[in-house]
């Protein structure tokens, strides 16, 4: 879509359209660019709380182990979430 959006005001502004098309095709660009950029914040946002949780299960499996309970809830819980990234 981006790239025919670009091929689109390439070609307008070659022809020499009206100002109209040319704006009509510059809002359409600015709204995908606006679109794509909420798309990449989301996703780093997904990744930075991914990270979050495996951190949280780390240091939580550490300190289970430190008070020398021997592997239990945390262990599981960083198994887990170790897991989910081979999952998806």
């Amino acid at each position: 879509i981006c790239l025919l959006l670009v091929a689109a005001a390439v070609t307008l502004h070659v022809i020499s359209l009206p100002i109209t098309w040319l704006l009509f095709v510059g809002e359409a660009m600015s709204a995908v660019t606006l679109l794509l950029v909420a798309l990449l914040k989301n996703s780093e946002l997904r990744a930075e709380r991914a990270v979050q949780r495996k951190l949280d299960a780390i240091a939580a499996a550490l300190l289970e182990g430190q008070e020398g309970s021997g592997p239990g809830e945390a262990h599981q819980k960083l198994r887990s979430a170790l897991g989910r990234e081979e999952n998806t």
